[in-house]
């Protein structure tokens, strides 16, 4: 599994050379793999209609579920921040719930270092499927 992570970890880190953000210069890059071994990149794509922007994490998801995959068991998501670990932003902590709440997320510097967490602890209350059940 140490080289799986590697592998997501230095994907993470080339699809944040891909990002478009001319408004907040805040590039960030995510790669998530699949739980048959695939990996899919993303990138945040800014819009001078800052509404429109789309998260580097949304955009990786929204590839893979494209291409017929919907069950995942990590993501790795990095920026170029060097004195701190960044997590994915409420939005798509929401998003990668839907995934479900044991998928590991790994917070990555620029250097490669990074920290682990499950999706359960960074939205610990999350607005699930479970909530729309009729009465």
């Amino acid at each position: 599994m140490a080289d799986k992570v590697n592998e997501l970890i230095s994907k993470c880190l080339e699809a944040k050379d891909m990002a478009y953000c001319p408004y907040s210069n805040f590039p960030v890059g995510a790669a998530l793999l699949t739980t048959d071994g695939a990996i899919f990149k993303g990138c945040n794509v800014e819009n001078v209609s800052f509404g429109l922007t789309v998260c580097a994490e949304r955009t990786a998801i929204q590839s893979a579920v494209a291409e017929g995959h919907k069950n995942f068991t990590a993501i790795a998501v990095t920026c170029n921040a060097t004195d701190r670990f960044v997590w994915p932003c409420g939005a798509c902590r929401q998003v990668l719930m839907e995934f479900g709440p044991e998928l590991t997320i790994y917070s990555t510097k620029p250097d490669g270092s990074y920290k682990k967490s499950r999706m359960s602890e960074l939205l610990p209350y999350a607005f699930t499927q479970s909530h729309l059940t009729k009465n």
